[in-house]
């Protein structure tokens, strides 16, 4: 690659200095002008530019957690940007709890930095060292280890994200994890749990899959990523480990911080009334420094309260929308589809149309069809982007990005019916009788495998419950007709909104 490999040679320079930097106890940047530029005019202006084409947060969003990527800012530094733009930028916190696993060093616990602050480019960031005493006297899991701190990039790239997007940067509470025992990272979540709270932010600083090809790795990381968004610990783990073992060329992680992921997943399973959402995935494939042969994966995860009734997304029986509202989903799916065709940019949409509704962030599938037979369907469970985007993003999907089918034609544009799913939270289930024909869609994971039918499928050709888990099993997932009843196979649903021409 490698150019992706690249970057990790080149912070073999600035370690060279590093312990020659006599500024105190305070930690000076190990790797500034290899990850991300030297300079504090070059450095806020590539910031400026990942942000300018992220849409500002939902004020009324309470943001716990995120998790974001720790490449070199020319690979991730736009999917850490969409991470941290979920975070309303006036939003304040007492601390920020900045937790990474380590790369160089392993030891038995957590290393917590509490010698002096962290300088970046852009000037010094506080350490809490009040709250970082806290846990080393309140566990044998928390310590001082200031030799792992030193060269580590991870926590370091993030520092200058929270310096430019935060109106008031909160103090930071720097934490490398350098186990890989899951009894022992449970106990560290228990001395993480007291400051769990919405008064305070976690990042979880972790890329994803590291060297397999391009196409590989986004199967991948969206079986990663879609296991975070379950909330589920012991879903994660075990997907981790599916992936690791799936055979995948070149695949040295799945993610490289699982164990820090690990951790939040088991501070959220305590708390009541949080969402799981993933606001961007790339690859470094994406980069034009990088290749679409041995890639590293990123995405950006956002764990937030439950936002407020005004914004609330409701359960699909009483979620609705206007005849209005539909029309213009509609239309933007329309001419999202004919602008292609066209090979032009879509029209604008007119902004009075656009109701708080239709700028919810929600997840939408597409459906296409012609004189009855299917031409597409292509969706997103959750988005951070709003509704109306996600139509117009999925239109195109569906028409010309589904490989089952060839891409739309000029010619039979004229002939398509379009049908329009808005989607609500997944949820995973143990018995088959809580599904109900009409109401739920499934999906179904087993290992590197996946699958889902929405809630119309089953409805419209009649199926029984055993018959919408078999087709979806056989021809989604691809785990045979009984492949549902598997004891590895999870069985997640959900309801939808569903409209058409």
């Amino acid at each position: 690659m490698k150019t992706v490999r690249l970057i990790l040679i080149t912070l073999i320079l600035p370690l060279m200095n590093i312990y020659g930097q006599g500024t105190g106890h305070d930690r000076q940047p190990a790797v500034a002008g290899s990850f991300y530029p030297s300079g504090s005019d070059k450095l806020r202006s590539e910031l400026a530019a990942y942000f300018s084409s992220l849409s500002k947060a939902n004020p009324n969003a309470r943001v716990r957690a995120l998790i974001v990527p720790h490449a070199g800012y020319v690979y991730s530094g736009h999917t850490a940007a969409a991470g941290f733009a979920a975070v309303p930028a006036d939003a304040e916190y007492d601390n920020i709890f900045l937790i990474g696993a380590s790369h160089r060093y392993a030891f038995d616990g957590a290393a917590v930095f509490i010698s002096g602050n962290m300088v970046t480019p852009l000037g010094t960031v506080e350490v809490n060292r009040e709250v970082g005493k806290e846990l080393i006297n309140s566990s044998k899991f928390f310590f001082e280890k200031d030799d792992a701190h030193i060269p580590e990039h991870s926590l370091e790239v993030q520092l200058p994200f929270i310096q430019y997007h935060f109106s008031k940067v909160p103090r930071i509470v720097p934490i490398l994890i350098g186990t890989r025992n899951v009894t022992m990272l449970d106990l560290i979540a228990s001395g993480l749990r007291p400051w769990f709270n919405d008064h305070n932010l976690f990042i979880i600083s972790s890329d994803f899959s590291h060297y397999p090809s391009y196409t590989e790795a986004k199967r991948a990381d969206k079986l990663t990523s879609d296991a975070i968004l379950t909330g589920d610990p012991d879903l994660f783990l075990k997907t981790v480990r599916e992936v690791e073992a799936s055979g995948i060329d070149n695949l040295s992680t799945a993610m490289c911080g699982w164990t820090a992921g690990l951790v939040l997943l088991y501070l959220t399973e305590e708390e009541e009334g949080l969402t799981f959402r993933n606001a961007e995935y790339t690859n470094s494939g994406n980069s034009p420094h990088g290749d679409k042969d041995q890639v590293v994966g990123y995405n950006a995860i956002v764990v937030e309260d439950k936002v407020s009734p005004a914004h609330k997304m409701a359960p699909a029986d009483e979620f609705s929308l206007t005849a209005e509202e539909r029309k213009t989903l509609l239309g933007i799916a329309r001419e999202s589809i004919s602008a292609k065709l066209k090979g032009k940019k879509p029209q604008g949409v007119d902004p009075s149309k656009l109701t708080p509704r239709l700028k919810e962030p929600l997840g939408a599938f597409v459906t296409i069809s012609i004189h009855g037979a299917l031409k597409g369907c292509i969706g997103r469970f959750t988005s951070p982007d709003p509704l109306w985007q996600v139509v117009s993003s999925m239109a195109q999907e569906a028409a010309f990005g589904d490989p089952r089918f060839s891409p739309l034609t000029i010619a039979e544009y004229p002939d398509i019916h379009l049908e329009i799913s808005v989607l609500g939270p997944m949820k995973k289930i143990t018995d088959i009788n809580e599904i109900k024909i009409g109401k739920h869609g499934i999906y179904l994971k087993k290992g590197y495998s996946s699958g889902t039918l929405l809630p119309q499928v089953a409805s419209e050709r009649g199926w029984s419950v055993t018959d919408f888990l078999g087709y979806c099993a056989r021809d989604k997932a691809g785990i045979g007709w009984d492949g549902w009843k598997d004891k590895d196979t999870e069985i997640f649903v959900y309801e939808a909104y569903v409209f058409g021409e």
